[in-house]
């Protein structure tokens, strides 16, 4: 306190300016309506900016809730289009009896790993056995196929991806309805280029036709986009070309992506299973 008083009588002139320049300002600012203008203006715009960048830095911490939320209302979404749904029609003359039964269900998952330039790539998502996700689920993501779940925990599930030599998608040629087997490797290391094999060499196939998913394994409903025709390998002595298709799904920058549940999948192999024995 002493050293205080001290400071304050050494430095009273300076002290006793700061105190009548303030009330001289706030004098002027009360009794001349130009300057209060003026100050409430300048004023008015500091706090303005104060208040956007602040609201600015609030969006931010909020992007990755957004996201989230984002990504569960694409899921449900996804789960209303026709494609997710069982037809379950009778027709017998002139009557119709229509049924919509649900087929498929989204499960939205975070990648929180992912590979793209191994031979064999796998992907690992935040959810598991818990959130209703079992082995060999299909998994896609807004753009395009990803892959097929291999192993599941309680929290956690490991991806088989698209970019696996082990991974075989059933697809079509959506211009001609031609299917075949979508693979990826045998000396192509191009995470954006897969192959379409099986299909055979009198169908035409043209650059740009829509590759998409077929609908007849469990995994995926028909229609989903997969890529698009980028050019044909012959293969020698083969009667089934090898067509290569741009991918729609780009790996490299994978954030989210979603579970597919069918229905109806045990009962279809079940039945596929007895047919076989």
């Amino acid at each position: 306190m002493r050293n205080l008083w001290l400071l304050i009588s050494k430095y009273n002139a300076f002290f006793l300016f700061i105190i009548f320049f303030i009330v001289s300002v706030a004098l002027i600012i009360r009794n001349n309506s130009f300057q209060r203008a003026g100050v409430l203006n300048s004023s008015n715009q500091i706090i303005g900016q104060a208040y956007e960048r602040m609201n600015q830095f609030q969006a931010y911490l909020r992007l990755a809730k957004v996201n989230d939320s984002l990504a569960a209302e694409n899921a449900r979404l996804r789960g209303l289009l026709k494609n997710a749904f069982f037809d379950d029609s009778v027709q017998q003359k002139t009557v119709k009896d229509t049924v919509a039964r649900q087929q498929y269900t989204f499960i939205v998952a975070r990648v929180i790993n992912n590979s793209v330039h191994q031979k064999d790539n796998y992907l690992t998502i935040n959810r598991g056995m818990r959130h209703g996700i079992n082995r060999g689920m299909g998994v896609i993501s807004s753009s395009g196929i990803v892959g097929i779940v291999k192993d599941v925990s309680s929290n956690f599930a490991t991806i088989t991806s698209l970019l696996n030599s082990d991974t075989k998608i059933s697809a079509s040629i959506a211009e001609n309805q031609a299917f075949g087997s979508l693979v990826w490797g045998e000396g192509n290391h191009n995470p954006q280029i897969a192959l379409l094999q099986d299909i055979p060499n009198h169908i035409i196939v043209k650059r740009g036709q829509h590759v998409v998913t077929s609908g007849y394994s469990t995994l995926f409903p028909a229609g989903l986009p997969i890529g698009r025709v980028i050019g044909t390998k012959a293969k020698g002595g083969d009667s089934f070309p090898e067509i290569e298709v741009m991918l729609h799904t780009d790996f490299s920058t994978l954030q989210y992506v979603y579970v597919i549940r069918n229905v109806f999948a045990a009962e279809k192999e079940n039945l596929e299973t007895g047919s076989k024995q």
